[in-house]
């Protein structure tokens, strides 16, 4: 257990520069040993190297927190290594690989007690006992910028408290500093990811999750926007105990996102469903929506609603890029090629005299976002996310070359983001639905054919 977190820009990079040096070193090694070594031995050794690789991303980035930690967040929500194709790297070796890196999400390494009271007392500048009636000590969960404890009210109320790691503002501000050494690090395990405008636009928004009542404004907006809702679960908020590194809110029990996926297909499907009415629907229709989907931040209550947690990465987006992706939704669903084009040229993401036709458009948007656009029941695949997501930003994939010197608007960056993290739920779910007929109510304004959607049309109505 480490008992600080490394926070100035030089020790930081270090930190980093020997993990990139480390990861380069494995891959040198393993692919020098491949030319001599059988089938047998190659699966071995590169399983081997792949689970070493995770466990020192884990370590190193679990213990530095911050802008690291998020980057190796990042890695396992989207399966880089699929990138590598099933002849280089196996499906058996791929989930080994991921399961290590799920740990980045709740299970890193942990601060003592000691160092987060120091934090609490000295945001409420009184005892901790004077603000909570009770307060366990053991952490249930370990994120990139802070802790969670549970604890309870002078008036008996269970509630969560998210305390934010000392230092780790400095740490982020060296993080950002040291941006080109993080990008180093997933060029070495995911080229295709790295320099993608979606990373930057992640850079950017984390040093808004800094101040924790930032982040209480955006999980008051959310709170409100969802009031009453049958099925999505937004915990509340106790204002007036909130900091700058301090957040408490309203302590939910309910199955973790693991236990989930054990369930049986219906609720899986319908759990699926819920997570994308929440975090695609809320994008579309409410124009606010959070940009960090992961199963951390996830649980299924008791009466069947699904509750939604952290509201540190948040984004409202201009009317007019929403009505731009609806637009091209449209125009794609009804293979209007070169209506989609135009769409693009006239948005400015493509120049007029660019080399990409209307066919590459198409087959494009069916790539990144097919599951939305196909009018079939259709089950997310495990590696549908990072498929989407290497559709632009890989080199083999045929677009790369004539899409990379493009205009990719920032606007749009965590709108990818939440949902190629969606899909990835979905993918760990293997949730089946109609996605595309479930988009077109928000698209085309159609009644809903679930009855989770007909239930949120109802509500949509009496909130009206």
């Amino acid at each position: 257990m480490p008992n600080d977190i490394p926070v100035s820009r030089a020790r930081r990079g270090a930190e980093l520069g020997k993990l990139v040096a480390g990861q380069a070193v494995r891959g040198a090694g393993v692919r020098l040993s491949m030319v001599r070594d059988t089938e047998e031995q190659r699966i071995a050794r590169t399983e081997r190297a792949l689970v070493e690789a995770a466990e020192d991303i884990v370590t190193v980035l679990g213990s530095m927190k911050g802008l690291a930690m998020k980057a190796g967040q990042l890695l396992s929500m989207f399966d880089p290594l699929a990138a590598f194709g099933d002849r280089a790297v196996s499906p058996r070796q791929r989930e080994r690989f991921q399961r290590k890196l799920a740990a980045l999400y709740d299970q890193s390494a942990q601060l003592p007690f000691e160092q987060m009271r120091t934090v609490i007392e000295g945001d409420y500048g009184r005892p901790l006992d004077e603000v909570f009636a009770e307060f366990d000590e053991a952490p249930i969960g370990a994120a990139s910028i802070g802790q969670v404890y549970r604890a309870r009210l002078t008036d008996g109320r269970a509630v969560a408290v998210k305390v934010q790691y000392p230092g780790i503002d400095i740490a982020i501000r060296a993080d950002l500093k040291n941006l080109a050494l993080v990008m180093r690090l997933l060029r070495g395990v995911a080229p295709a990811v790295a320099d993608h405008t979606l990373v930057r636009e992640l850079a950017t928004h984390i040093a808004a999750e800094i101040d924790y009542r930032a982040e209480a404004e955006h999980h008051l907006t959310i709170a409100r926007i969802f009031q009453g809702h049958p099925f999505i679960r937004i915990p509340a908020v106790e204002v007036e105990l909130c900091t700058a590194r301090v957040l408490v809110t309203e302590f939910v029990e309910g199955l973790r996102f693991d236990e989930i996926t054990a369930l049986g297909d219906a609720e899986r499907d319908r759990v699926g469903e819920i997570l994308m009415r929440f975090y695609i629907g809320s994008m579309v229709r409410e124009r606010r929506f959070t940009g960090d989907p992961h199963p951390g931040n996830i649980l299924l209550t008791a009466d069947g609603g699904v509750a939604f947690l952290d509201f540190g990465l948040f984004k409202q987006m201009d009317a007019t890029a929403v009505e731009f992706e609806l637009d091209c939704a449209r125009a794609a669903a009804e293979y209007r090629g070169a209506d989609l084009r135009t769409l693009l040229v006239d948005y400015g993401v493509l120049e007029q005299h660019s080399p990409v036709t209307p066919e590459e458009c198409l087959r494009l948007m069916y790539e990144v976002s097919g599951w939305l656009l196909t009018d079939a029941e259709t089950r997310v695949g495990a590696d549908s996310a990072s498929n989407a997501l290497l559709a632009v930003i890989d080199p083999r994939r045929g677009y790369f070359d004539n899409l990379r010197r493009e205009y990719a608007p920032a606007e749009h960056a965590l709108a990818r983001r939440a949902e190629y993290g969606t899909l990835a739920l979905l993918g760990k779910l293997r949730a089946t639905g109609n996605w595309h007929r479930i988009a077109r109510e928000w698209s085309h304004g159609e009644e809903s054919r679930t009855e989770l959607g007909a239930l949120e049309q109802q509500w949509l109505r009496a909130r009206a």
